[in-house]
């Protein structure tokens, strides 16, 4: 049994380091786009269009993923997608985490009139469809990045609330919280010093799964163009614009989309990762 559990330990801690290894390549991959980037990702060559990668014959060299229809760089373009992926995981994840999280507090501790208003909130928030709502506000806003990430806050800020109140309500049902009670401590203090630390590894679990929701729903968005600039490099723009010449240039779609895969599961393997190793109810 002790053997067992410490192998699921191990393979828990593999994906945790494994994850967090990845998305640290995406990140400075972001970070140091014009440097590392071996190409313009605007560039176009039409000489040089739907070359294959360097492992597949007719490839050129200083292509290392090959070209789209147009000439461009594949591989740079991607580079440069990660910056979008991750500008919009970091800014609608952290908006929404906070919004969210501080609604949930509230509404699981204080109860009675603030958890009636903000669960009819989420009500009625959740009566509308998030997929057709996104698209709605950046019709309204205006396709940019700045409309993505407001888009994805206001949809998904429901998620955080539902499930901090959740753990919120259970938290304040424990002994610690009677006692912090006893001592004198204030209802606000009580919630900042008590309660909050025991439901951050939830918070923090939730985050890291709303950073991939994110990327998922940018990319979405990019898909059919309501995202950034057509001509900006994005996953998504890169996935529609493969998928149409798939048979002729595969790798157009595929190195994106695996990609897009590889972020999305490391930001939720990291959560779960990061959860057990912070909860002190599974540790």
């Amino acid at each position: 049994m002790l053997d067992g559990r410490m192998a699921t330990r191990r393979r828990a801690g593999a994906r945790l380091w494994l994850s967090a290894a990845w998305l640290l390549v995406v990140a400075l991959a972001a970070l140091l786009a014009p440097l590392i980037a071996p190409h313009d990702p605007l560039a176009q060559d039409l000489l040089l269009g739907r070359l294959p990668p360097v492992f597949i014959a007719g490839s050129e060299p200083g292509y290392l993923l090959g070209t789209d229809s147009l000439g461009r760089d594949v591989l740079s373009r991607m580079i440069y997608g990660a910056r979008v992926a991750l500008v919009v995981a970091l800014a609608a994840g952290v908006a929404t985490c906070l919004i969210g999280s501080a609604l949930g507090l509230a509404a699981g501790f204080y109860r009675g009139w603030t958890d009636r208003i903000v669960g009819r909130l989420v009500d009625i928030w959740m009566a509308f469809p998030p997929v057709l709502f996104a698209i709605l506000l950046i019709a309204v806003l205006g396709a940019s990045l700045s409309s993505v990430v407001l888009a994805i806050i206001v949809i998904d800020w429901t998620r955080f609330c539902r499930v901090v109140r959740a753990e919120t309500l259970n938290q304040s049902q424990m002994d610690y919280v009677n006692s912090a009670r006893v001592a004198g401590f204030t209802r606000l203090r009580t919630l900042l010093t008590e309660i909050l630390p025991n439901v951050m590894p939830v918070i923090v679990a939730l985050l890291t799964l709303e950073m991939g929701i994110a990327v998922i729903v940018e990319a979405i968005l990019s898909f059919v163009n309501l995202s950034v600039s057509t001509d900006a490099p994005t996953w998504g723009g890169m996935i529609a614009e493969g998928r149409i010449a798939i048979y002729q240039s595969w790798w157009v779609l595929a190195f994106p989309l695996v990609a897009l895969f590889l972020t999305v599961l490391s930001f939720a393997q990291l959560g779960e990762g990061l959860r057990d190793r912070f909860d002190p109810v599974l540790r």
